[in-house]
């Protein structure tokens, strides 16, 4: 099993620069980081550091979304957010110089929450050509955007894969993939298994937590084992991330116990 430790979520203990060497240290050889700056367009200075964290851990950034916006404070992505349109757009080439100097080709969009100043209408408007916009951006780089559903958001409006998939097709571009987080998925109520018979082979990335709780795989109820080896079976062939919420010390227990390899 090929997995990627989400550095976002993940050996939070530690300074965010310290966290790929860390995950290295516990045997894992890819990370993957939500927007890890304050701003879309930060400091040659903070990407160098980025970017010499990784290559000095000596593993492969998998994953990076485009900035967000302010996540602790609720925001939830800057693709369907008319004013911030252009923040969002200066944020495109930086992230695909991050992902062409270390190799990484798939990037998360986070759509956007509903705002108050705009209608869903023309959020979603906005959506497909920002999405659309990426989508061109990436492609230079053999890259994909990912789109995902979320929970824990009430004003998000992606809940389920269908919802995701419906906005996909709009934008007509096909290196835009489903993000399947198969905790989001279940929290939300989707059907995780029908999901994953009629998408695995075009998912474009996994994420896993285990539920209730996000935590660590075999913390709870989710069948994620059985929902992974299908996904395989059906063509899913990239990385597993590992998104969840766990101490650093216990946070890989559950793969030393099932011998899990990486």
């Amino acid at each position: 099993m090929t997995y990627t430790v989400n550095c976002s979520i993940l050996l939070t203990e530690l300074p965010l620069l310290e966290r790929p060497a860390a995950a290295k240290k516990a045997g894992f050889d890819a990370v993957e980081f939500w927007w890890p700056f304050s701003t879309s367009t930060p400091s040659e200075q903070e990407l160098n550091e980025f970017e010499n964290a990784i290559n000095d851990a000596g593993v492969q950034l998998t994953g990076l979304n485009f900035n967000a916006g302010d996540m602790p404070g609720g925001d939830r992505g800057l693709v369907s957010w008319p004013e911030r349109q252009q923040e969002f757009r200066a944020n495109v080439p930086v992230v695909v110089g991050i992902g062409e100097r270390l190799g990484c080709k798939a990037f998360n969009a986070l759509y956007g929450n509903r705002v108050d100043n705009a209608t869903p209408e023309e959020q979603d408007a906005v959506a497909v050509e920002n999405l659309a916009f990426a989508a061109d951006a990436v492609a230079k780089i053999g890259g994909i955007v990912l789109l995902e559903p979320v929970s824990g958001a009430d004003r998000y409006p992606l809940k389920s894969a269908q919802d995701a998939l419906d906005v996909i097709a709009k934008t007509g571009k096909g290196n835009i993939k489903l993000l399947a987080d198969f905790y989001h998925l279940a929290v939300n109520g989707d059907d995780v298994g029908q999901v994953i018979e009629n998408h695995a082979k075009d998912f474009g990335h996994i994420q896993i937590a285990d539920a209730p709780g996000r935590g660590a795989p075999g913390s709870a109820e989710l069948p994620l084992g059985e929902w992974i080896a299908r996904s395989r079976e059906l063509g899913y062939e990239g990385h597993i991330g590992l998104e969840y919420k766990e101490p650093a010390e216990t946070a890989f227990n559950w793969a030393i116990r099932q011998h899990a390899t990486r």
